[in-house]
């Protein structure tokens, strides 16, 4: 490297460490150990192993085999997971010494436990899957391929450990969905049975948002807030209802964004490209206006592109 080159790189290297002084909270140069992003998210690819046995691996092994394999898996998962959710605990200074490890041995054992109760319920999921998607093949087809399914059962592990106010784990968890499916369900949103969302790329369901059974949603959904409350000092009031909650039945078309804490009633149907920010009743269908057709002579210039 020439003399100026150098001079150039120590003034960059110099700019950089001014930047961590400056901005200390986007740094974690001096804290605790931090939970792993990379741990967190092969113990989830390894619990979708357990959840769908024999669909996420090399092929071949007999029954004792998968028996001694699950084993083997389920131990090293309470292992990984327990560290991780430590770690995590830790780091939001929610407990101190052995408090943390009895917490994070807990939490991990309930999520370990309810794993044939997850897999009760995304057997719902990937029948409705099928029975909802005319192009869907077979149960399998549904399991290696679709992305609806890969993320609610992500957010069905998260959930758990959601509800066990574990922090940073769950979010961590449901972004290794996030970026494999661009679906984006946040680890606190309660889900029914039979859920499915077709297509699935752009949906965005928030924290607080409740959904009952036999759902359906299609790809650009968005269960979001519109607005936040605030404090005195401006800033934005954690904890509070934000998000619709949508009742059995509902289904809901691609583009369409349902804004705050609305309610939409049983067996409703609201259309692709809704803006809806007031509550609908049961048995609703919402759209927005048919697209009106004439010839293009007499459109007017409004209508020219």
């Amino acid at each position: 490297m020439d003399p100026d080159s150098d001079r150039h790189v120590r003034q960059i290297t110099e700019a950089i460490l001014d930047s961590y002084a400056r901005y200390g909270e986007l740094s974690h140069l001096e804290g605790g150990v931090l939970p792993s992003r990379e741990v967190i998210w092969a113990v989830v690819e390894d619990l979708l192993r357990v959840l769908f046995p024999g669909f996420l691996e090399p092929p071949g092994a007999s029954a004792a085999e998968f028996a001694t394999r699950t084993a083997e898996r389920v131990s090293s998962i309470e292992h990984r997971l327990r560290t991780e959710i430590e770690k995590g605990l830790r780091f939001r200074d929610v407990c101190a010494g052995d408090e943390c490890s009895r917490r994070a041995n807990a939490a991990t054992l309930t999520l370990l436990d309810a794993l044939p109760a997850i897999r009760d319920i995304l057997a719902t999921d990937t029948e409705a899957a099928y029975d909802g998607d005319p192009a869907a093949q077979s149960l399998g087809e549904i399991i290696l391929a679709y992305p609806g399914l890969q993320a609610i059962a992500v957010h069905r592990l998260a959930h758990v450990l959601y509800t066990r106010d574990i922090p940073l784990v769950p979010r961590v968890m449901t972004e290794y969905a996030h970026s494999r499916t661009g679906i984006d369900i946040h680890p606190g949103a309660r889900i029914g049975r039979r859920f499915f969302i077709d297509h699935g790329t752009g949906v965005v369901i928030g924290e607080t948002c409740t959904i009952g059974d036999d759902v359906k949603i299609y790809q650009g959904v968005t269960l979001g807030a519109r607005s936040f409350p605030r404090d005195e000092g401006g800033r934005v009031i954690k904890g509070t209802k934000r998000h619709p909650d949508i009742a059995e039945r509902v289904t809901i078309y691609s583009g369409a964004s349902i804004l705050g804490p609305v309610q939409i009633g049983a067996g409703s149907i609201i259309g692709g490209n809704v803006w809806l920010t007031q509550s609908v009743p049961a048995d609703t269908r919402i759209v927005v206006r048919t697209p009106h057709q004439m010839h293009i002579d007499q459109a007017p210039d409004d209508y020219q592109i």
